[in-house]
């Protein structure tokens, strides 16, 4: 059975994983760093101070192993621009896990902050000569339009749903704490039904609640 994605925001650590994905994307890294001229610390500096200036990085998530990540930013309101629109800066994807739904439920993470912020319009660039990923940008509705490509948030959020690869429930992107939280709410409601179902609920196994944190760590 395939494991699902899980898609949460970067900490220190993931930033550890993601220059080292950056760099296995030779001669030229996802994020727009020559991987051929940079090492794996100045891509770190470089995530950071994305970070530190805005921008978010989320990571895929598939059995504890970080399988793909995306860059994205909240940009505007300005100018005629009266609301502010969510730019996807990079998209990466490991090639043993393309095709199994990574890089829809990155895109949907994004789609969620895109409701939260208000955002009508997603962004995103691509590479010229990736014609991959303009073929998967267009599937998704991604239109050209003045060097990027743009799609409306509801648009988008439609062609996710038909693809399959809008995760159920809330998408919005989790932290390692958030998913913890959600491990333990899940134990708890699990044992609450079984006592109205007058089952033997039994102790707390914390070796269940472990196993599901372990699954949130990405491999060292």
């Amino acid at each position: 059975m395939r494991a699902t994605p899980v898609v949460r925001t970067a900490d220190r650590d993931d930033l550890v994983v993601v220059a080292s994905l950056n760099a296995s994307a030779r001669p030229s890294g996802p994020v727009g760093v020559g991987a051929d001229q940079w090492g794996e610390d100045v891509v770190r500096n470089h995530l950071s101070v994305y970070i530190a200036s805005g921008g978010t990085v989320l990571v895929a998530d598939v059995d504890g192993h970080i399988v793909g990540f995306l860059l994205t930013r909240s940009v505007g309101p300005l100018l005629f621009a009266l609301d502010p629109a969510l730019v996807i800066d990079a998209l990466f994807v490991t090639p043993d896990q393309r095709r199994r739904g990574v890089g829809h439920a990155l895109v949907a993470g994004v789609a969620a902050l895109a409701g939260e912020a208000g955002a009508p319009y997603v962004y995103a660039s691509a590479p010229a000569g990736d014609r991959g990923m303009h073929r998967f940008l267009a599937r998704l509705g991604f239109a050209p339009t003045a060097g990027h490509r743009v799609v409306s948030t509801p648009t988008l959020l439609r062609r996710l749903a038909q693809d399959g690869g809008a995760p159920r429930g809330d998408s919005r992107p989790r932290s390692r704490r958030d998913a913890t939280r959600s491990a333990i709410d899940d134990i708890i409601a699990r044992r609450r039904r079984a006592r109205a179902a007058g089952l033997p609920s039994g102790p707390v196994d914390l070796r269940e609640l472990r196993s599901g944190r372990d699954a949130e760590r990405p491999a060292s």
